[in-house]
């Protein structure tokens, strides 16, 4: 598992933070799973 994700201080300097909810049970996604998920909600806020 991902265990608790990235420290704190790398969050804190990200220029953008975004977070994807995930089901019960589901502890983390491939990169290429949450590009896709990124990409998506992207498409559909027609950002």
């Amino acid at each position: 598992t991902e265990g608790d994700g990235l420290p704190y201080k790398t969050i804190a300097e990200a220029d953008y933070v975004v977070r994807i909810p995930m089901a019960h049970g589901v502890d983390s996604l491939n990169v290429a799973a949450a590009a896709a998920v990124a990409f998506w909600q992207l498409r559909i806020t027609d950002l």
